[in-house]
């Protein structure tokens, strides 16, 4: 069977032939990735998939796998857990842990989040590592990254410490960022506050490193990153309205160089992009071709509203086709994915979104697969006789 592409209902969009290249952004970062989290659309990538030292932003894989202990009850908030000596030796940013302590899980994780704690991170790793090590963990780490498809990921430990073939690609981080989002809204919340204060230790250290959080645009995540080989990044993510983008920006010089960027990502991406409902739940857009069945074409229908990620300045010229294996074989359900509407944006990704059968169509009875037969036969024998001609 062939692939088959029908014009577009003139009723849902103009079409034209092409577009105009969208607004391009120029980041000063050495890797970036920019994310629309609402539709999926990336906006923005530079050596996505290049390995680089994560330094903290690491942090967030720790957490996931500390997430998902929670979610399968490996873990509690209030379970209380040793500090090992290895843990409080760690230098950089901590929570000043103490081998005398027993800290609460919620604790740690807020440690983590807020404060960056390397020693935070280190304690939940020996927790959950099978054999207690936080070098257990990291490779336990690494093996789960690459079922969520992060596969430029690899970690020696929990925290982003300095070492020799700790890596991560901003794409990876991306891919981590948005499932946070997603799969944790019980504890995403988290990452946007702005202070904690762990027993009262070290007071002039409690605020969050993340620099967009107080600035009123929305942001509201995820986790800063500094080491001397690293530079400074930011896995972020801010949502404005009903959109919300998640970005990563790797190997900036300076933390105030690394906010700057951060704010101008945030700006480019809401400011050059709108959302546009391209077709109402339940629209015609086509038709299709039917085999076998007891009627010979069927309706292809939106699911649901589709909506779609523009640049602004073009938001109302698409060029749109609709595409399926046909003829489409009997029997059919109502609601069955069928088709793809596909619309090309100019410069950026095609969009394709699923189209639905408006009806049940079941197998056709003699007479119905009688007549199917005939009709396709004769077109056969009308395109040999015009390659004929």
């Amino acid at each position: 069977m062939n692939l088959r592409a029908l014009p577009l209902i003139a009723l849902l969009v103009t079409l034209m032939a092409s577009l105009p290249l969208r607004a391009q952004f120029d980041t000063r970062a050495t890797a970036a990735y920019v994310l629309d989290h609402t539709t999926g659309t990336v906006l923005l990538t530079k050596d996505p998939d290049l390995p680089l030292p994560p330094a903290s932003m690491s942090k967030l894989m720790t957490l996931n796998m500390v997430f998902e202990a929670l979610k399968d009850g490996r873990l509690r908030l209030d379970d209380l857990l040793p500090v090992s000596q290895h843990a409080m030796d760690y230098q950089g940013s901590t929570m000043f842990l103490n081998t005398s302590d027993r800290v609460r899980v919620e604790d740690l994780i807020r440690g983590i989040i807020v404060l960056s704690g390397n020693d935070a991170s280190a304690v939940l790793a020996e927790a959950l590592s099978t054999d207690g090590t936080e070098a257990g963990f990291a490779r336990m780490m690494t093996a789960r990254a690459t079922e969520l498809g992060m596969t430029n990921s690899h970690f020696t430990n929990s925290n982003g410490w300095p070492q020799a073939g700790h890596r991560m690609s901003v794409h990876d981080l991306a891919i981590l960022a948005d499932r946070l989002i997603t799969e944790f809204p019980t504890f995403y919340p988290l990452f946007a506050e702005t202070e904690f204060l762990f027993d009262g230790r070290a007071p002039q250290n409690k605020n969050n490193r993340n620099p967009l959080l107080k600035l009123g645009i929305g942001a509201d995540g995820l986790k800063t990153g500094h080491t001397s080989e690293a530079g400074y990044g930011l896995v972020g993510s801010a949502k404005q309205g009903d959109r919300r983008i998640v970005f990563v920006i790797s190997g900036m010089q300076s933390a105030k160089g690394r906010a700057e960027e951060a704010e101008r990502i945030i700006n480019w991406a809401f400011r050059q992009f709108v959302e546009k409902k391209v077709a109402s739940e339940g629209n015609l857009i086509a038709q299709a071709d039917v085999w076998m069945g007891d009627a010979t074409r069927v309706g292809l229908v939106a699911p649901k509203d589709l909506l779609l990620l523009l640049p602004a300045l073009n938001q109302n010229a698409l060029d749109a086709s609709v595409s399926y294996q046909g003829p489409i074989e009997a029997p059919i359900e109502k609601g069955q994915q069928i088709a793809e509407l596909v619309i090309k944006r100019g410069g950026m990704p095609d969009a394709r979104l699923p189209l639905v059968a408006d009806r049940t169509i079941p197998r056709g009875g003699f007479l119905p697969r009688i007549r199917t037969a005939t009709k396709i036969l004769l077109q056969h024998v009308a395109g040999g006789a015009q390659d004929l001609l």
